[in-house]
């Protein structure tokens, strides 16, 4: 015993400095938002009513990953144009402002599985008509978004993808009308109150947005936003071109003039291609050799760096379903993405219905 005694003694003096330095294992948080954007089978467009057999042959994965669970737990119909919404229009192909194909039929064909739904106002190709509409009358923009995610019961997404001299008044203006009648809900309970906003992958372009988004409306102390997703930049990156995208928002660019704040990891998510151009992606039919695995440590486990006291973004979004460009590939069958974002689905243990998101 003395001699165990004495070995010990001499034992605890190196113990020590090893068990206090021995790095902290980085806190692993579950994803809670993966989803994918949808396009329809016209490019974004949405502009006719599609029939429920033919739309389910083209987008089942998204309801089966093939063991009867849905690949998903978010779809944002894309897109809604602005100055059609502001103006309620009806024409050939739109309803009281809303693309005649995103229907309640469609929307519940999602919600009827779990799986919540969102509309996407803009994206690149109706950067003017936001412009116009922020201009025209920004605050009955918003109470006419409001009345269609009533309508409809479905979130809403803000994609205004202007670059140079964004009417950011307007789009306050947008948002305190929209609030007004719908105010942030922390519980999600109210899927009418869920209000997102797109922001670039990293902190380089959408400056000017990304900085009042960041500032004013994604603060974990004061939310008026959900939270935003790090859009897909121009190409497919590689994990670790995903990574310092996103890293960017974490750390912000106190460089800039005005800075850039930080942004909390529990406020946004990443997003990566699963049809860009002609290639299908492994990111849709191979989780195995995917980015949403290569990134997964990162995404489940990074650090706020100055906003926010949780690790891990809230998860993923998925560029697009079904057919995002006329002449690309589409995630319609033989191409389905029940083995890339439906294998994620599983690895992840993603929760359907989505839960309350983190707050902080």
């Amino acid at each position: 015993m003395r001699r165990l005694a004495a070995l010990f003694c001499l034992l605890v003096p190196l113990l020590i400095p090893m068990l206090v330095t021995a790095p902290a294992k980085a806190a692993v948080t579950p994803v809670q938002v993966y989803g994918a954007w949808h396009c329809g089978d016209d490019a974004c467009i949405w502009g006719a009513v599609r029939d429920l057999t033919e739309f389910d042959q083209k987008n089942h994965w998204l309801i089966d990953r093939g063991d009867g669970r849905p690949s998903v737990n978010v779809v944002v119909l894309s897109f809604v144009h602005p100055v059609k919404l502001l103006h309620k229009t009806t024409d050939a192909q739109t309803l009281d402002g809303v693309p005649r194909g995103m229907t309640a039929d469609i929307v519940n064909y999602f919600k009827s599985r779990g799986i919540r739904v969102m509309l996407s106002i803009g994206g690149i190709t109706y950067t003017d008509a936001w412009n116009s509409a922020l201009a025209e009358n920004a605050a009955q923009f918003g109470r006419n978004a409001a009345e269609a995610a009533q309508r409809l019961g479905v979130g809403i997404e803000i994609d205004y993808e202007e670059n140079s001299g964004p009417n950011l008044a307007g789009l306050q203006a947008f948002i305190d009308a929209y609030r007004a009648v719908l105010p942030y809900d922390p519980t999600g309970a109210n899927q009418a109150a869920r209000l997102t906003i797109d922001l670039a992958a990293g902190d380089r372009w959408l400056i000017d947005i990304g900085r009042k988004a960041t500032a004013d409306w994604l603060r974990t102390s004061t939310p008026v936003l959900d939270y935003a997703n790090a859009m897909v930049p121009a190409r497919q990156p590689s994990t670790s071109g995903a990574i310092a995208n996103w890293q960017e928002h974490l750390d912000g660019k106190p460089t800039y003039s005005p800075p850039i704040p930080p942004l909390a990891p529990a406020k946004f998510t990443g997003s990566l291609y699963i049809a860009e151009g002609s290639k299908v992606r492994p990111e849709c039919t191979d989780y195995a050799t995917s980015l949403q695995k290569s990134t997964g440590s990162f995404v489940q486990t990074a650090a706020p760096n100055g906003a926010g006291t949780s690790s891990g973004l809230l998860g993923y979004m998925f560029w697009a379903a079904e057919r995002p460009s006329t002449r690309g590939v589409t995630t319609a069958p033989p191409n389905g993405c029940e083995g890339g974002v439906g294998g994620g689905a599983t690895a992840y243990a993603i929760p359907i219905p989505m839960p309350a998101l983190r707050q902080s």
